[in-house]
Order: C-alpha cells, then structure tokens, then sequence
C-alpha cells in the first residue's frame, strides 16, 4: 500500500472524521504514535492502515484492497 492509498482509503472508509483520526487518534500497533507520526516515522502505510482498521472496528471485507484507484479502461 502506497502513502496516496493509504489516504484514500481512510477518506473513504472515515469521511469527515478522517483529519481527525489521523492527527489526534494514538495507536498502540504502530508505537503509540497517531497514524500521522507513525507515516512520518517511516511506519509502512499498510501497517498502520490495519492498525487504524482494527482500533476503529472496520470489517475485515472493507479492510484489503481499498485506496487503489481503479484500473483505467
């Protein structure tokens, strides 16, 4: 998972809250840093996107695959 998919997905799945997930919500997996810090630490995206995933109880369906733009035709 690229940085710029990473962001999509947690628009897509968090809207609004996105912003707000990313700056202030502390994740433990990802060394107690909010999901921002944990990127800008060097924190590969999937990691911290599964983290975000688990802390916030999104399904495990929605979870793989997302922020991939789709294939042009």
């Amino acid at each position: 998972m690229r940085r710029s998919e990473f962001l999509r997905a947690v628009e897509d799945e968090f809207g609004r809250r996105s912003v707000t997930l990313l700056n202030d919500l502390v994740l433990s997996a990802v060394g107690n840093r909010t999901p921002t810090e944990a990127l800008e630490a060097g924190v590969p995206p999937r990691e911290i996107w599964l983290a975000l995933c688990a802390e916030a109880d999104v399904p495990a369906e929605r979870r793989y695959g997302v922020g991939r733009l789709e294939p042009r035709k």
